[in-house]
């Protein structure tokens, strides 16, 4: 489908995604393909624009979604919510070109009832965990629970705590990572100032040879804020090629993901007001990188 409309200024593949609602990581491969044009011209994605051009956009309409039956564990179920432990590899909803292979499309095929507040692609919902992160993640039924869960996790009233194995010694014991976090293309960055507030508390499990095994808890929900924070002081998440825990160490390990595990979660429950708490162990990779690490 041809969109076409007036631009405003900026950059213009943020523009573009922000006009026609969709991921600027769409309307970037949208460019490459010459699919996206200024005053008739092809321009590249990071083309500064004045206002007041003639933009043309041709987008693929996205394909429905299909239910996938694929194991999708679930911790706690009642009428209103649940608690799921997503695989690592999966997106936790899908995109605009990536209709398959997520979450999302396994709570389809598992026939819950799911909150329709988040939209057609989201349905149910309520956070997200990076692809390559595994663990739990909470899904609203209901529209009522997705409304109040929502506003649980703005007011910061889910407790979230997370396992990552990161590379070095971490020192002191405890302590907080205040840093405000700003997207550059693909990457998060810390924008001290201008990015958005973001905060990580961090708690040293376990110091091995050369890596630490920490619980993070994230007390804001920037995007891979977790993964950036960590990466900002020196010791980035092991497995994580993106922000700077690749390499020999990791492939030692035999991680070929970011050693990250939302490993539990607590909250009072958004509608009868009893305590929730679930823990997921560590799946079988990150159960092996682990003992691995306390060998080297």
């Amino acid at each position: 489908m041809e969109h076409r409309f007036w631009a405003h200024a900026g950059r213009l593949d943020s523009v573009v995604a922000k006009r026609l609602g969709v991921p600027r990581a769409e309307v970037q491969r949208a460019i490459e393909h010459g699919s996206i044009r200024v005053d008739g011209e092809i321009r590249p994605k990071s083309h500064r624009l004045h206002g007041g051009e003639a933009i043309s956009a041709a987008l693929a309409e996205p394909m429905d979604l299909e239910p996938e039956v694929e194991p999708l564990p679930i911790v706690f179920e009642d009428e209103h919510l649940l608690v799921a432990s997503k695989p690592a590899g999966i997106l936790t909803h899908p995109t605009r070109s990536r209709r398959t292979g997520t979450l999302v499309n396994r709570l389809l095929a598992a026939g819950r009832p799911l909150s329709g507040l988040g939209g057609e692609d989201r349905p149910g919902i309520v956070h997200r965990l990076d692809s390559g992160t595994s663990g739990l993640i909470v899904v609203a039924k209901t529209d009522a629970a997705h409304e109040r869960l929502r506003e649980m996790f703005r007011r910061h009233e889910v407790d979230r705590r997370y396992l990552a194995l990161v590379r070095g010694r971490v020192s002191p014991d405890r302590f907080r990572i205040d840093a405000p976090l700003g997207r550059e293309r693909a990457r998060v960055r810390v924008r001290v100032a201008t990015g958005r507030e973001a905060a990580t508390e961090v708690f040293v499990r376990e110091a091995l040879d050369r890596a630490t095994l920490v619980e993070a808890a994230p007390r804001t929900g920037r995007t891979h804020q977790i993964r950036v924070h960590l990466a900002s002081i020196g010791h980035p998440v092991l497995g994580d090629r993106a922000y700077g825990g690749g390499g020999e160490q990791a492939t030692r390990l035999g991680l070929t993901r970011p050693f990250l595990h939302s490993w539990r979660i607590a909250f009072d429950h958004p509608v009868t007001g009893d305590r929730v708490e679930r823990e997921d162990p560590l799946p079988g990779d990150l159960a092996r990188a682990l003992r691995l690490a306390g060998v080297a």
